[in-house]
């Protein structure tokens, strides 16, 4: 059948599946939303900002584990998505981009909202193209899903001229080939010799990142863990992909992960990695990063291994599907000396905070309020890290963070697509009074949307995170980072839409997260905490894990 070139794109988002889009209309792109209007079975949720569409497309990625989808009109509309962009390719979220441009024949003219998209997206996409001809537009967008989902995941960027998408072409429909996981690197010979490793140590450790998500590995890590008897760490990424509450986990590793952490991966003989990639923020100091042990790193990515640190063995290929191969190799394995040493650094050396109303504090009531069973989006800085130390996560894809860019701005966006994608959860936005000020207008958004989702604010009216580094590293020369206006959140919230409680006193936060969950809109809770409150245990920047201090 003869299609329009917007006709086509809204087929082929049909054809993937795709139920909600996030997005920003603008003059080169209208004749798909035009053709939009006609298929309300396509959910289009308006943000207040192209920022906030990316953002929205990655949270409900991350929460669902489908690809999220936005959308832009030419110029300053696509080039709001790049930061959006920027953070999925960094965190490796499943995204798929579709901005318009002006017509072939304006392109190269200077032309009114005219931006090279395509070239700007190309070192923060897995693959980025701009469509001037409707004879290759659907297999370019099949391809783009395609490549968004397969193997290590990312963003996918589309820019259609639109001339394109008012030509008329056949179109033929097609169903998504699966995507299979990467299994091709695998090798007997390779498995063998990580069994080796693992029947030869006396203290291993598992550290799992990001890709044990991606991957929809968590029983198998859980398995792995309990069958050869390991303590297991993460990253920031990796929250969730082994529970919280588990006997064996011992908390986040790096510069703000527990002492149990690091000590236990500096003492151990066998750290065995799983979809991590060894940012600078785990490790500190690279060259001496678990030097008492041999290193195992399973990456779906080669391009990941012996990058930052340099590994005993590896395995290329999907985290889960090695696993069950490994697992099915294993035999059951006992290590009670180590897990009591491991014990009892988790009884020297606990989490603890300072009294009073903390972030800390009411990240720990919302544990309590919630029971553990919410996504958290965060933020980035002190809050971001506390919610990754207070808050138990039990599940995968149930904390979603800007982790590789550090995006300041994210959460809110993230909490909206996590709450279209999963409606069923209670999401909770964790943010600081700086990040809540760069993207605050989605909260508009969320208004209108009407769905309940909780909007935490720690406001400290100062950049927490970098005023603790300054008040560290610099002297206490707190240049710029002390929001010292006038600005009212809770004035502000319920003039776009939504409800807002100011928190002064440790006795309010229950009452007042009792009130946002029964709500059905969103609530905003401005929570006063002192600026000087800093996040420990703490790395500094390029030392040894063993350096950690309180």
């Amino acid at each position: 059948m003869e299609l329009t070139g917007s006709q086509i794109v809204i087929e082929c988002l049909k054809e993937q599946g795709v139920d909600t889009v996030f997005g920003y209309p603008g003059g080169t792109i209208l004749n798909i939303y035009d053709e939009l209007y006609r298929h309300p079975e396509i959910h289009h949720i308006l943000t207040s900002h192209e920022q906030g569409a990316a953002h929205a497309a990655d949270g409900y990625a991350r929460a669902t584990g489908k690809t999220g989808v936005c959308m832009a009109t030419s110029g300053p509309g696509a080039t709001n998505l790049v930061t959006g962009i920027a953070t999925a390719y960094m965190d490796s979220t499943p995204m798929v981009a579709i901005t318009c441009n002006v017509g072939k024949a304006l392109l190269g003219k200077d032309s009114f909202q005219e931006i090279d998209i395509a070239g700007v997206a190309m070192p923060i996409t897995k693959y980025s193209v701009i469509v001037k001809d409707i004879t290759v537009l659907a297999d370019t967008l099949r391809r783009a899903f395609s490549i968004a989902k397969s193997g290590r995941p990312g963003p996918v960027l589309v820019d259609i001229t639109k001339d394109v998408t008012a030509a008329t072409y056949e179109y033929e429909p097609k169903t998504p080939e699966a995507i299979a996981p990467s299994i091709e690197k695998i090798t007997e010979e390779g498995l063998d010799h990580v069994v080796s490793l693992i029947r030869e140590s006396k203290k291993p450790y598992i550290f799992v990142g990001g890709g044990s998500i991606i991957s929809g590995a968590a029983e198998e890590v859980r398995e792995l863990a309990h069958h050869i008897q390991a303590p297991v760490c993460d990253t920031l990424m990796g929250k969730g992909a082994f529970p919280g509450t588990d006997k064996l986990y011992t908390g986040m590793l790096g510069m703000h992960g527990t002492k149990t952490s690091n000590y236990g991966v500096t003492k151990c003989d066998l750290l065995i990695v799983l979809g991590a990639r060894f940012s600078d923020r785990v490790t500190g100091n690279a060259a001496k990063f678990a030097n008492n042990a041999k290193i195992v790193q399973i990456d779906v990515d080669a391009a990941e291994i012996n990058k930052n640190v340099v590994v005993e063995s590896s395995i290329i290929g999907d985290v889960k599907e090695v696993l069950k191969r490994l697992n099915a190799k294993l035999e059951p394995m006992h290590h009670d000396e180590w897990i009591a040493e491991i014990e009892a650094m988790k009884e020297k050396f606990p989490l603890k905070h300072e009294e009073g109303l903390t972030g800390p504090f009411v990240i720990e009531e919302i544990y309590k309020a919630t029971d553990g069973q919410a996504v958290i989006t965060t933020d980035v800085g002190q809050h971001q890290m506390w919610a990754a130390q207070y808050y138990k996560y039990k599940e995968p894809r149930t904390l979603l963070t800007s982790g590789g860019l550090g995006t300041m701005g994210y959460g809110l966006g993230a909490a909206i697509g996590a709450k279209m994608g999963r409606p069923e959860k209670t999401v909770v936005n964790i943010a600081g009074d700086g990040c809540f000020r760069m993207n605050m207008n989605e909260l508009a958004t969320a208004a209108r949307c009407g769905r309940q989702l909780i909007q935490i604010v720690m406001n400290n009216h100062v950049l927490g995170m970098v005023r603790q580094w300054q008040t560290l590293f610099y002297g206490k020369r707190y240049s710029s980072t002390v929001l010292d206006d006038a600005v009212d959140f809770v004035k502000l919230s319920e003039a776009l839409g939504a409800k807002a409680i100011r928190v002064t006193k440790m006795e309010d936060v229950e009452p007042a997260l009792k009130m946002a969950l029964a709500a059905e809109g969103p609530v905003v809770l401005d929570c006063w905490i002192d600026q000087d409150l800093s996040v420990f245990p703490m790395v500094p920047a390029g030392a040894n894990l063993d350096d950690v201090f309180v």
